[in-house]
């Protein structure tokens, strides 16, 4: 067994040490909520108060909390309209009304809303995370034995499989989308949010996400079949010959042999289409499911500011850039040439 060499990894050790302490001392350093709505104006804290000991609000709060930087945004309704923001960054605190500091209110509390802060697992990246990661894992098992069935010697399971790849490879995510969605429910009589409970308030996009893992995961599953097919097929056949004159069967042979050395091969290829399909969970904006693309729409259409794409690009950006961190460690450690 290899020991750790702890010199191999001091450089990336040391960053991630650097980083860390530099994101502890700004938490450390953020000023709190109490202390942004400190700094509200004399009136505006009046009618916060007031509210305090009344049904009918007339301030409405919006706080966001980004680890490192904290925004709120303050706005009456009524004979007096009123609207004050905040920033609350290295200590200080201040007013977010016009210039940078606008824009750096406007992005922190776009990120927020995108991240799916403060929501469950139907919002945001934490969707579009969740939705990726069980569409290429069951994508890679429905795969595999695709990709067996379509190399097998027996015709009829051979041509099921290479129809069900031509057809899921040939057609538009979108489309089988909808027609999980839409078409399937229709000709059997049901509803997804039937899958759940009648009182549950989530019921709707619970629903709708797991028709769209069922849709993604039925496309993945084809792409991810010539994946491992072909992986499977770049195995030298002399490990084949070999493996039957050792009186080894076709299941041995494939399950302790081929398939091993196959999944090495597969990660760079696994490691693509999870990036690909990362992209295309943006699709599920058709059914109405809150992930970063729907969100950062739904923003820009209610609030007129084109700014909210730019942190929708770097969240995109992040995600992928830790996977694919993720998937090449994978590689390098499991790599056929190593």
């Amino acid at each position: 067994m290899k020991k750790f060499d702890i010199k191999k990894y001091l450089k990336t050790i040391i960053i991630l040490c650097v980083i860390l302490v530099a994101v502890v001392i700004l938490a450390v350093l953020k000023p709190s909520e109490t202390d942004l709505f400190k700094n509200t104006s004399p009136e505006m804290q009046k009618m916060i108060e007031q509210d305090a000991n009344s049904t009918r609000k007339r301030v409405t709060v919006t706080y966001n909390n980004l680890l490192i930087i904290n925004y709120a945004s303050l706005s009456t309704s009524g004979a007096k309209v009123m609207s004050e923001k905040y920033v609350g960054f290295l200590g200080k605190v201040y007013p977010a009304d016009k210039g940078g500091m606008k824009i750096t209110g406007q992005m922190v509390n776009y990120t927020y809303r995108m991240l799916g802060c403060g929501e469950n697992l139907m919002h945001g990246a934490k969707l579009t995370i969740t939705l990726t990661t069980l569409t290429v894992l069951f994508g890679v098992l429905l795969g595999t034995i695709l990709a067996l069935g379509k190399i097998s010697k027996n015709k009829i399971l051979s041509k099921i499989s290479g129809a069900y790849i031509f057809f899921f490879r040939g057609t538009p995510l979108l489309i089988q989308l909808f027609v999980v969605y839409f078409t399937v429910p229709g000709m059997f009589g049901f509803a997804w949010r039937d899958v759940f409970s009648s009182s549950d308030p989530e019921a709707v996009f619970k629903g709708a996400f797991v028709a769209s893992v069922i849709a993604f995961a039925l496309n993945s599953g084809a792409y991810c079949a010539e994946i491992v097919r072909s992986a499977i097929q770049s195995i030298d056949k002399g490990q084949f010959e070999a493996a039957k004159a050792l009186g080894m069967t076709y299941r041995q042979t494939m399950t302790r042999i081929i398939i091993p050395q196959s999944v090495r091969r597969m990660i760079p290829n696994v490691s693509n289409e999870f990036i690909m399909v990362l992209k295309d969970a943006s699709l599920v904006f058709a059914i109405s499911l809150m992930d970063i693309t729907t969100i950062s729409k739904n923003i820009m259409t209610s609030e007129g500011s084109y700014l909210v794409f730019i942190p929708a690009l770097i969240i995109y950006l992040l995600i992928t850039a830790f996977f694919g961190f993720v998937f090449n460690k994978i590689e390098k450690k499991f790599s056929v040439y190593e």
